[in-house]
């Protein structure tokens, strides 16, 4: 049997945005969002990381994908100058390939590219008997050079729906095969076929602008289609570095205070104005928890849990709300075993890394007592189904 390769090529170095790989992207590192549509897909047999960069290598290592393995590539291949193929044929020799394996290469950039694009990639290679297929988006944009015109007659300007218009590499990603790279030195060769993928992928995270940009997009195109499939009926936080920013404070006569935000407060309100159920689970117990709770008007208070899961659990069965229909968010270990079994887990800025590196959490940009609870609460009302 034939086996798919993917080729992911990331490197430390880059100008207009550093460690661009590894930045936070939608909750994530940027880099996460092709590993993971490689793992998930059916067509990928093994995926290969090829960096020159220590730390893209221990947050691909922290994932625990199956399919990973880390090569470091040689310094001369890990250059502003340093061509992709390069890498491919540096790759394909060190780890003596099968010459009659499949290859992709897939950009760390493009978050974009679902198992969906990667799947039909390939099955656009096999049933049309191509050599090669690459990506592309088709651009609808009227082209100009100083000669004139280039892609439409301006004397008689079609409607935007009438164009054609031009398909446009995305760098997505490029399938082919192992004996066509290593005899052209080409990603591309013999009978080549095009994927067409959405206009909106086109976008390059190059500058901080497009970075924005894209975040916005792969909310709205990407994320949307995934978090609206989980129906949020219950909704859950811890205390202490979540809705507080986890600091001990003392009066004069040593009682102790806590320092909440109010924006998390609103958050209640508008979950509770969707019909949608709170509850709070703290290994803590304090009259300050219970007077903020009574305040928010939280449905469920937990305090001295130790066993969050096991109260989530309890709480699941009496309400007949499955554990795929509630959301929570947590940031330390007392956390973490309710936070890979429930349906959306988030976890603030400030969350321990072993939190952070939990597969499918949401990774959220403000830290706990500063908001985090709140731009939780938004992102899963804004991605429910009115």
């Amino acid at each position: 049997m034939t086996e798919a390769i993917a080729l992911v090529p990331a490197r430390c170095g880059s100008k207009s945005i550093p460690l661009k790989n590894s930045k936070n992207f939608c909750g994530k590192p940027l880099i996460y969002w092709t590993l993971k549509a490689l793992q998930e897909s059916k067509s990928i047999d093994r995926i290969i990381l090829a960096t020159d960069c220590e730390s893209i290598a221990e947050i691909a290592i922290s994932l625990q994908f199956s399919k990973l393995e880390i090569y470091k590539r040689r310094p001369e291949n890990a250059t502003d100058h340093a061509s992709t193929e390069s890498v491919m044929l540096e790759v394909i020799e060190a780890l003596n390939l099968n010459i009659n394996s499949f290859f992709t290469v897939v950009q760390a950039t493009s978050p974009f590219l679902t198992i969906n694009d990667i799947d039909s990639t390939f099955e656009h290679l096999k049933n049309n008997g191509y050599d090669s297929v690459l990506s592309c988006v088709r651009n609808k944009r009227f082209f100009w050079n100083n000669d004139g015109a280039v892609n439409y007659n301006y004397k008689n300007r079609p409607r935007r729906q009438d164009f054609e218009g031009q398909l446009m590499e995305n760098g997505a990603i490029y399938v082919s095969n192992i004996a066509n790279i290593v005899r052209d030195k080409n990603r591309l060769s013999g009978k080549i076929g095009i994927y067409e993928m959405p206009e909106y992928t086109a976008i390059e995270i190059d500058e901080e602008d497009d970075w924005l940009m894209a975040e916005m997009i792969m909310k709205k195109h990407v994320l949307s289609k995934q978090i609206t499939k989980k129906k949020i009926r219950l909704f859950a936080t811890d205390v202490d570095g979540v809705l507080t920013d986890g600091g001990m404070y003392y009066g004069e006569n040593g009682e102790e205070q806590k320092k909440f935000n109010t924006i998390d407060g609103k958050g209640f309100e508008l979950l509770r104005n969707r019909n949608i159920k709170t509850a709070i689970l703290t290994s803590e117990n304090t009259k300050i928890v219970s007077r903020r709770a009574e305040k928010l008007k939280i449905d469920y208070l937990f305090q001295g849990e130790l066993k969050k899961l096991a109260a989530i659990k309890k709480l699941s069965l009496q309400l007949k709300i499955p554990l795929e229909e509630i959301a929570y968010v947590g940031d330390d270990v007392n956390d973490k075993e309710l936070l890979e079994n429930i349906g959306f887990a988030a976890c603030p800025q400030n969350a321990l890394q072993a939190i952070k590196n939990i597969p499918n959490i949401l990774i959220l940009e403000k830290k706990g007592g500063e908001g985090a609870v709140r731009e939780f609460i938004d992102q899963i009302l804004e991605l429910q189904n009115p």
